[in-house]
């Protein structure tokens, strides 16, 4: 069972999965950084100066009432809010991930393209057809 699991581990397509899990985290986390540190706040100036993060509607207040300027303060009070501020930074975030892998696929179709269009190399002819040749260039050197 061991030798098993080992030979299914080290299977080139299942190596592949891993690292692209791996760097598709770490892009998730850089993407993530991106959305909420360097494109929001010029959206959110541009906007009046609203933060998306803290962009919320409160469904029920809670025990200390509201308004809340957080949505921290809001949700330690109790209250149930609907954070969609959180949700409209995740929301460009994927789009931007979707683009990225847009782009990406959309290089390797291009460069499988190429390949396809590539004419075939003509086939090797035959110990015949090579005889046959070389006898022709002996007889047409006489």
């Amino acid at each position: 069972m061991i030798k098993e699991f080992k030979d299914f581990v080290m299977r080139g397509n299942v190596l592949d999965m891993a690292i692209g899990i791996v760097i598709g985290a770490a892009f998730g986390a850089v993407v993530k950084s991106f959305v909420s540190n360097v494109l929001m706040p010029p959206i959110g100036l541009l906007l009046g100066g609203t933060d998306f993060s803290n962009l919320f509607a409160v469904l029920k207040a809670g025990s200390a009432p509201g308004p809340y300027a957080t949505l921290e303060a809001a949700k330690e009070a109790g209250a149930v809010v609907w954070p969609w501020g959180v949700f409209v930074n995740e929301v460009v975030g994927f789009l931007i991930v979707a683009f990225a892998i847009f782009l990406v696929v959309k290089a390797v179709n291009r460069m499988k393209k190429k390949e396809e269009e590539a004419p075939p190399a003509p086939p090797e002819p035959s110990t015949e057809e090579r005889l046959l040749t070389e006898i022709r260039d002996l007889l047409a050197q006489k």
